[in-house]
């Protein structure tokens, strides 16, 4: 479970980016999948190829922090044993109005 939220946090990045540029996330993610080494989609241009080769670095501090959150978010995960939760209350419907009382005269509407 642990090593398919760290996966699934690592495309989430590419797929934000792809989306944000029109096109089918999960094909992208898909192709990006079956290439090796720096190969990648650059959203741009719509092209794919060698990363490196087109310019499009990413930083390591933004790459470290993105595996740091995923791999803290799937030790929670995994490590939690119970999810507390508020129950939702049962609302019910409000008193109605009371009537006017008699023999006030000039009070009937």
């Amino acid at each position: 479970m642990g090593i398919a939220i760290t996966r699934r946090a690592l495309e989430a990045p590419l797929r934000a980016i792809v989306a944000n540029a029109g096109e089918e996330p999960s094909v992208i993610v898909a192709n990006v999948k079956a290439g090796e080494g720096s190969y990648g989609y650059n959203a741009a241009t719509g092209e794919f190829g060698d990363m490196i080769a087109m310019g499009i670095l990413d930083p390591t501090k933004v790459t470290r922090s993105a595996l740091q959150h995923a791999a803290s978010v799937a030790g929670l995960a995994i490590t939690t044993e119970v999810v507390v939760a508020e129950v939702p209350k049962k609302e019910e419907p409000a008193m109605p109005g009371a009537g006017g009382m008699g023999g006030m005269g000039g009070m009937d509407f």
